[in-house]
């Protein structure tokens, strides 16, 4: 090589590890954080450097030079990659696929920063309004803490400056926002940043124009909802320490901060934290480990937390600061079960519900109705012959949507008209089975002509500000009765809704998934917390056809502390996360038979004996789903009896596995830590 220096370089592709290449420039090599332009294949590509290298195990004749150096500085500060390459190891993803995924679109395709961070300056008024601090509705600046938010203030304050974890477990409206702010005023004040994480898009409007009310500084957003232009803007400003606040989702977690001081993780249990496609992280765990590594205290907020959190408050890792009681002296409200066995509904809804909404509406008060399935049933049925519309290309049925007159698959997207006869005998009694939001609207609409109703789902809050417009209505009151998916069921603050129906609660009581119950307990109880948060006590009414089931028994007799126990006694016994970690080894092909046949090739090469370190497999076996988009997917789970063993484990054999030669069209995926055995 001649004493030429050699660059590792991080390439945006499929491949675990990094490249070699040569450096041949006038003057010191690009810098460790500094993007570079080489030759990949037959083309160019934009790449990210590691560092030199002392030693390459490609022949020196075999390195081809680098291209092109294109930042004049690193790009990603030292402490930024090196949370990149910890994520990259810890889920064994691909460290180009890792670095480029965090990087706003433009960065990624090798466009400057240094004149989109200048434009990004002067256009910074828009995405970033200084902070317009206005008195609270009690008339002072701020309203009055009660005791646990004080000591909770106190206990976070003090932790300032040093790594600690801590769980804050608040009932829904406990405040739990308000010691959000407290604790960012503290770190603002000492000319330090804040990162806060919010689950979905839906929830950063609202948390947004709340921090912008109550602090005087900018308050930046980040999320995919922005245009390519405004992220690149926000990333560039967060990165050069000019905005004090930074609001995002899953994603921002890998933004760099020069000067970071609190990593806040609101409702820290929602699976929205997990991403599910390519680099499968969980933000959550990342931003515990980058407080970790940047020493700053970590915030995780939620009324329903995660086992693995109430696991990790339990052994010791985390501090738990709870919040029993709802601010301002609201109560919390009454949560009762209706048993649907041997009850007419209507369209789903039963007549003690009905009931309930007849008597909010005479009192002027608004209710929530929750249910989890959009579109206007679940199926169509032949009364006759008995076919169902089920999709061609998954294991699922179509659902209707009756307003567009078509039969859509909400796993893959696949539409078709709804036929006006039963394709298999012809018959013209088609039925729809089930209901859903829409359907609920309906049925509602007939049962209270006079009711201003609001369907919050996907299907109708498509266009950009449809979401935050209809909660504008709601919140002023021009919609006597919401109804709507999850995305009601978290974050929101209505106080004049004193009534929640959750329609149906059976869908995760009889799941293969063991965190099912889990899920379904935190849906439950996070929908229950929008009723009475204001003056007014709430009620909460459950329909259920098996009102005996433990769970639900559980959780209205012993509230979700009982439950969480419980449940995780149950892992323990059964060997479960958090007790065994897990990683799922998930393939997908034209055919079931060419998915199994690889993942049983994968199983044959893993260790045993004293080499296995007490990891276990399950499987393979077809996913829960077997067919999704015309494609069959299978799976084989590992458990082990620690991190450290699996990771060993992991290490050893996935370079082997890439080393398969899978039959035609499969692919398969690796995820560490799965949230959902989807």
């Amino acid at each position: 090589m001649s004493g030429r220096p050699v660059l590792r370089v991080a390439v945006p592709a499929p491949v675990r590890g990094a490249f070699d290449y040569l450096w041949e420039g006038d003057g010191a090599p690009p810098a460790r954080g500094t993007r570079v332009r080489v030759p990949f294949g037959p083309r160019s590509r934009v790449g990210l450097c590691l560092g030199p290298v002392t030693a390459s195990a490609v022949a020196p004749e075999r390195l081809r030079p680098v291209e092109a150096v294109i930042d004049e500085a690193p790009l990603l500060p030292a402490s930024a990659l090196g949370l990149l390459e910890w994520a990259a190891e810890y889920y064994h993803h691909p460290i180009g696929e890792v670095v480029f995924q965090s990087l706003p679109p433009e960065l990624r395709a090798g466009r400057p920063a240094q004149a989109k961070a200048a434009r990004g300056r002067r256009g910074a008024e828009s995405l970033l309004p200084a902070g317009r601090a206005e008195p609270s509705a009690s008339g002072g600046d701020r309203p009055v803490l009660h005791p646990a938010q004080e000591r909770a203030v106190a206990a976070l304050t003090a932790a300032l400056g040093s790594f600690r974890t801590f769980l804050l477990q608040g009932v829904t409206g406990s405040g739990k926002t308000e010691v959000y702010l407290r604790v960012i005023e503290g770190v603002v004040q000492a000319g330090r940043q804040a990162l806060v994480l919010v689950p979905e898009i839906a929830l950063t409007p609202q948390t947004v124009d709340r921090f912008r009310r109550r602090l005087p500084v900018p308050v930046a957003v980040l999320h995919s909802g922005l245009t390519e232009s405004e992220r690149l803007r926000t990333w560039l400003q967060a990165r050069a320490g000019e905005v004090p606040v930074i609001v995002g989702t899953r994603s921002a977690v890998f933004v760099p901060l020069p000067r970071p001081g609190v990593v806040i993780v609101d409702e820290e249990h929602d699976l929205s934290y997990k991403q599910q496609e390519g680099f499968r992280y969980s933000a959550r765990d990342v931003a515990v480990v980058r407080g970790q590594r940047e020493g700053v205290p970590v915030l995780l907020g939620s009324a329903t937390p995660s086992l693995e959190s109430l696991h990790n408050v339990w052994s010791g890792r985390y501090t738990r600061l709870v919040l029993p009681e709802r601010a301002a002296g609201a109560g919390e409200a009454a949560l009762a079960v209706v048993d649907l066995k041997r009850r007419r509904m209507r369209h789903g809804l039963s007549e003690p519900l009905l009931a309930a909404v007849a008597s909010r509406l005479a009192l002027g008060e608004q209710t929530l109705l929750f249910l989890n399935r959009r579109g206007y049933a679940p199926t169509l049925l032949c009364h006759d012959c008995g076919w169902a519309a089920a999709c061609t290309r998954c294991d699922a049925r179509m659902t209707l949507h009756r307003r567009a007159g078509l039969l859509r698959c909400h796993h893959c997207g696949a539409e078709t008209p709804v036929p006006a006869l039963c394709p298999a005998c012809r018959s013209e009694d088609l039925r729809p089975v089930g209901a859903g939001t829409e359907r609920v609207e309906t049925a509602l609409g007939e049962a209270f002509p006079a009711a201003r109703l609001a369907r919050i789902d996907r299907d109708t809050v498509r266009r950009k500000g449809a979401l935050e417009s209809a909660l504008r209505r709601v919140s002023a009151g021009e919609a006597d009765v919401l109804i709507g998916t999850q995305m009601l069921a978290k974050g929101h603050h209505f106080p004049n809704v004193t009534l929640v129906g959750v329609i149906d609660a059976d869908g995760g009581l009889f799941s293969a998934d063991f965190r099912a119950g889990e899920h379904l307990a935190q849906r439950i109880l996070q929908v229950a917390g929008r009723a009475g948060r204001g003056e007014r006590p709430g009620e909460v009414l459950i329909q259920t056809h098996h009102p005996e089931h433990p769970l639900l028994r559980s959780l209205l007799e012993e509230g979700y502390e009982a439950f969480a126990a419980r449940a995780l006694e149950e892992r323990r016994e059964a060997g479960l996360p958090p007790f065994a970690p897990a990683a799922l080894l998930r393939a997908e092909a034209a055919d079931a038979v060419s998915a199994l046949s690889f993942l049983d090739e994968a199983r044959a090469l893993l260790p045993t004996g004293p080499e296995a370190g007490g990891v276990q497999a399950m499987g393979p076996a077809p996913s829960p789903m077997e067919r999704r988009a015309g494609r069959h997917r299978a799976q084989l789970l590992l458990l082990g009896r620690g991190r450290p063993a699996l990771h060993h484990v992991l290490d050893d054999w996935l370079p082997a596995v890439e080393q398969l030669r899978p039959g035609h069209g499969v692919r398969w995926s690796l995820d560490v830590d799965p949230q959902e055995m989807a």
